[in-house]
């Protein structure tokens, strides 16, 4: 998408919002909360329970690398008492819609606290504006996107999850204080099933044989996961499936696989699988299944709520392995 058409839509929205009137104020009912993407969202139900409505804006399956927002979008956004972000330069359409919508509520960044990874060097970043107070590239992409320091993806380990839980809970507990024992309630019975399923997974690793510890993705987005399982995860794209893998990489990439002699590669449910699908054909590895990254399943799937995410990944990636 071309800069004018970026300006062009986001001129709609603001001329959209003139034409409807936003709520103000408290209202009587659950806390109108906004997350920006299907794990977040997935999060905050949790732990708001009844007390809480929420609206996603990427929903399961979509992509929030390259998401345009929509007039629908900035409506939602306006009307929030609670807008609920990743940080870490994660939404690069976040500032511009915000300050299209005209949002007056609290922006609650998830990663805050959080100790995050270094951007790896060698792939082309990038990530937008994110929340406020988070250290930015100098580069932009096509997109007018900054490109983040940081990889933005710290939900991958389950350490971090509990960070973001906290901070959720503290903002709906501020919100709405009568409700507030419900919220912290909930935070410690989700944080008990985040703590059991880390235990659960690393029982699942410690198995792994040495050898089987290097893992090929499409897109740079299981470093947090790597660090917490002591794996190696290499991909052809950097942390945004927006950058496009160049020639070099995907050539260097093959030859790693055959001279490490891995077997498998990991397809995600956000990225084209095309040049997973090629490089596996050229060098006759594997598909070991799907993987979910930074998006939620249907209900119907694998991974409708963040635990189930994680769970199937790490399922997916012993099995493939320990073949």
């Amino acid at each position: 998408m071309t800069m004018r058409s970026t300006l062009l839509k986001f001129i709609a929205i603001v001329f959209s919002l003139t034409l409807v009137a936003t709520a103000s104020g408290t209202p009587d009912g659950p806390i109108r909360a906004v997350a920006t993407f299907s794990i977040l969202g997935d999060m905050v139900s949790r732990i708001g329970g009844e007390h809480v409505a929420v609206t996603t804006l990427v929903g399961p399956g979509g992509d929030a690398h390259v998401y345009s927002p929509t007039p629908a979008d900035a409506r939602a956004v306006s009307e929030a008492q609670i807008l609920v972000v990743n940080g870490l330069d994660f939404e690069g359409w976040l500032d511009r819609l915000v300050e299209a919508s005209g949002f007056g509520g609290v922006r609650v960044v998830a990663t805050a606290g959080i100790k995050p990874i270094a951007a790896e060097d060698g792939h082309d970043r990038d990530h937008g504006e994110g929340g406020a107070a988070e250290e930015r590239g100098d580069g932009h992409d096509d997109h007018g996107h900054d490109h983040g320091a940081f990889d933005p993806h710290a939900w991958q380990s389950l350490r971090n999850a509990v960070v973001y839980v906290d901070n959720m809970a503290a903002a709906l507990a501020k919100a709405d204080p009568d409700n507030a024992g419900t919220f912290y309630r909930n935070r410690a019975a989700y944080v008990a099933e985040i703590e059991a399923l880390d235990a659960e997974i690393r029982g699942m690793f410690a198995a792994l044989p040495a050898g089987s510890r290097t893992i090929v993705t499409s897109h740079d987005a299981f470093q947090y996961f790597a660090r917490d399982r002591g794996l190696t995860f290499i991909a052809p794209q950097g942390v945004s499936t927006a950058a496009e893998a160049s020639a070099r990489d995907v050539a260097r990439l093959i030859e790693l696989i055959r001279d490490q002699g891995i077997l498998a590669v990991f397809l995600e449910n956000t990225a084209d699988p095309r040049l997973l699908k090629r490089i596996a054909d050229e060098t006759g590895a594997t598909i070991g299944g799907t993987l979910y990254p930074e998006a939620l399943s249907g209900p119907d799937g694998p991974a409708p709520t963040y635990l189930d995410m994680m769970r199937h990944n790490a399922r997916t990636l012993t099995q493939a392995l320990s073949r």
